[in-house]
């Protein structure tokens, strides 16, 4: 049998104790079915836990689309939004200084 991820922080050390199941991680306890109105973690490259408002710093060069500069390693974005539904894996709206509005990977930044 599969034991589900936790619900609460994505771990997959889930562990079942009778009619519970129980992830060790974080000691959220939830039944099966049950259904989540939590919001999903979204975590940086190194593994800190993103709010919105956060601010985060880029870690490697990113080309952008319809522009010659890509952004570079270091740069700073302040005041992030985060994109819990989003079709693809860009899960942070922010504005980057020179560039404009756009979305960027959690995989690819770090908290500042």
């Amino acid at each position: 049998m599969s034991l589900p991820i936790c619900p609460k922080c994505s771990e997959d050390y889930t562990y079942v104790d009778g009619a519970l199941f129980i992830c060790p991680m974080c000691s959220h306890e939830w039944q099966d079915g049950e259904v989540s109105d939590e919001l999903p973690v979204i975590k940086d490259a190194v593994g800190n836990v993103l709010a919105d408002g956060d601010a985060v710093t880029v870690i490697k060069d990113l080309k952008v689309k319809g522009s010659s500069t890509p952004i570079k390693v270091g740069t700073k974005v302040k005041s992030i939004r985060l994109i819990y539904d989003a079709p693809d894996d860009h899960d942070i709206d922010c504005k980057i200084d020179g560039f404009g509005a756009m979305k960027l990977k959690s995989s690819v930044v770090k908290k500042a």
